[in-house]
This record gives C-alpha cells, structure tokens and sequence, in this order.
C-alpha cells in the first residue's frame, strides 16, 4: 500500500514538474504511474490533498539529495564551492530538472495557498544551514546572510537555466565573483 502511494506520488511529482499544475490532474498522474483509473483519487481526495501530498514527497525527495550532495562534497576552499554549486546547477536542469520545475510550481502555488509555505521553508532551512556552514568555513563575517544570499543565487541560475535553457551556460565563473564578493578575497579560478 505505501509503495502504491509512493509510486503515485513519484507519477505526481513528474507531471508537475513536467507539465505544470494546470496540468496536474488524477488522469494524468494515474496515467504516469500506470496504475489503475481511481488510484491517485484513492489516496487523495481532493486536489488540495495531491497537492499537500506533493509537497512533502517533494520535500522528503529534494533532503535525500541535498544529504547526498553535501555529504558527497568537502570543497577545501571558495573555488571548489564554487565548482560544487555549478555541478548542482547542472544536475537540478538535467537529470533533477522534473523535480526542480515541481518545486518552483509548488513556490508558486504557496502564493494562493499560504498553508504550503511552512513545509517548503522547512526544507530550504536545512539547505540554508548547509550553506552558511560553507561559507562560515571560509571566513564569512556573516554566514547565515551570505549563505542566504548564495543559494538566492543558486534560485536565480537555476530558474532561468530551467525557463531560458542555455548548454554552454556555466555557472562557476559567477558564483566565483558572487563567493569572492562575499567573502572579501579572491577565490581561486578552477578549469
């Protein structure tokens, strides 16, 4: 049974990301899922309910890979975060890219239901402790701040790269400045 829910809930995630929330409907999810007509309606009664429910699989999904990210990374300097960030950037456009699109329609979302946005912050404090833990290590003056300002950043780059797609887009010669900026020192070019 929670495997079905699972494998619903996985279907979901994919065509929001996909397809967008207009899109979004037990059709389309049961359809994605291949499960039987009446599945996704079985464990959701309501859109609000698919929609809470993508919200916390949306959640639990992007902490295993920022789990596995940090724990996969050790930059020894500003200009390996650098490199890191950017190898982020690239797997939340390509291979992450059904999931990231989800989020930024779940963001969206959160406009008319205020209700989603305790979730999805609880999410971006785990990420945002990460974060200033990085910069902090680096000699930021205030890394709960820059480390805020370094995944807006990352925000900014991957929304544009998901809506204005670009392959020789790069994002480590940015986030070098941004990180030399913050920092107040050169960072190390890399490549």
């Amino acid at each position: 049974m929670a495997r079905r829910r699972e494998q619903v809930l996985g279907a979901a995630v994919e065509v929001l990301g996909a397809e967008g929330l207009r899109r979004l409907t037990y059709q389309a999810v049961d359809s994605a899922a291949g499960v039987p007509t009446g599945t996704t309606s079985n464990y959701f009664r309501n859109r609000a309910a698919l929609i809470d429910g993508i919200v916390d699989h949306v959640q639990a999904l992007e902490r295993r890979e920022w789990e596995s990210f940090a724990a996969g990374i050790d930059p020894a300097d500003p200009g390996e975060l650098a490199e890191a960030m950017a190898a982020f950037v690239r797997y939340a456009t390509g291979p992450g890219r059904s999931l990231t699109a989800a989020r930024y329609a779940l963001f969206l979302e959160s406009t008319a239901r205020p209700e989603l946005r305790g979730p999805l912050a609880r999410g971006r404090q785990a990420v945002l402790a990460w974060s200033a833990e990085w910069v902090g290590r680096f000699g930021s003056e205030a890394p709960e701040r820059h480390g805020r300002m370094l995944l807006d950043h990352l925000d900014g780059v991957v929304l544009h790269q998901l809506v204005f797609p670009d392959e020789e887009f790069d994002a480590a010669p940015d986030l070098r400045d941004l990180l030399e900026g913050l920092l107040g020192g050169r960072v190390e070019r890399r490549g």
